[in-house]
């Protein structure tokens, strides 16, 4: 019999109480581990009701069997022998309701475990059990994105300022790319630009329809304001080039040799008092 063949230990009308031997017996073989959860938060919640919390075998499945074998392997759960489709199920056996969205998340549908960034055994609750701070975990596997934190204009992720989950929830949300979710997708950004929030009497559309990423491009650019584009004029012309070509702005699609757009619109956010954002 496999490990994988063994009874889940989310299967617990099934399991018979005298199967379970208990904390104190898993650390007579396995003393490394269990000073490892000297100060975890698992084996706090065990300590907070008595022992009868999260314990070794909430995870590992009843380990009489695999005591009164002399330790036999098969017959103990091993979560780093699992698919990540059974780690995961183990794990949300307990934390679905904090991470209702895991499941439908980029990482679980990549075959990304629990165990892919987090360290059960660890003693360090203050890092939520990663196994590497951020952002180096999340640079681990998100190679593409690492380059544009060294762009001129970035993000102060690097130095410790921001960090990878303010933005992003990385249990899954109903985005693809783990955006945290709110009912105005702009929140995200605006509660740190708080001075582009809102509402105003006259909105930019843009800002409405795609959001703050229609202009900005949030981890790094080599404009100083985050554009997607080094021009603003190129910028806006993007949207805006029937208004910029050969009109009284005499603003060609390519206008990067005139003056910005926003020497005039300069509530290029959104405006309490005119309708073309000049004020």
């Amino acid at each position: 019999m496999s490990a994988q063949t063994l009874q889940h230990p989310s299967s617990k009308a099934e399991q018979n109480p005298a199967d379970f031997v208990g904390n104190d017996t898993c650390a007579l073989c396995h003393a490394p581990e269990a000073k490892g959860m000297g100060d975890n938060p698992h084996s706090k919640l065990a300590l907070k009701h008595g022992g009868t919390g999260a314990t070794c075998e909430s995870c590992h499945g009843a380990g009489k069997a695999h005591v009164d074998s002399g330790g036999d392997v098969t017959k103990i759960l091993r979560l780093n022998k699992m698919s990540s489709k059974d780690v995961d199920a183990t794990c949300l056996s307990c934390h679905a309701g904090s991470h209702p969205n895991f499941l439908r998340s980029p990482h679980a549908k990549a075959n990304v475990s629990c165990l892919g960034c987090h360290s059960v055994h660890t003693s360090a609750p203050e890092t939520a059990l990663l196994k590497a701070p951020q952002p180096n975990l999340c640079f681990g596997c998100h190679t593409e994105i690492k380059p544009a934190f060294d762009m001129p204009f970035h993000h102060k992720v690097n130095e410790g300022v921001v960090k990878c989950s303010d933005c992003h929830d990385t249990h899954g949300t109903f985005g693809n790319n783990n955006i945290k979710t709110t009912a105005d997708q702009n929140a995200i950004c605006t509660k740190c630009h708080t001075e582009t929030r809102g509402p105003f009497v006259y909105e930019h559309a843009a800002v409405r329809a795609e959001g703050c990423v229609a202009c900005h491009t949030p981890h790094g650019s080599q404009n100083a304001r985050l554009l997607n584009m080094p021009n603003i004029n190129q910028l806006c012309n993007q949207c805006h080039s029937p208004v910029a070509a050969d009109t009284v702005h005499g603003m060609g699609s390519g206008s990067a040799e005139l003056s910005p757009c926003i020497d005039c619109h300069v509530m290029i956010h959104g405006s309490n008092v005119d309708p073309y954002l000049k004020k």
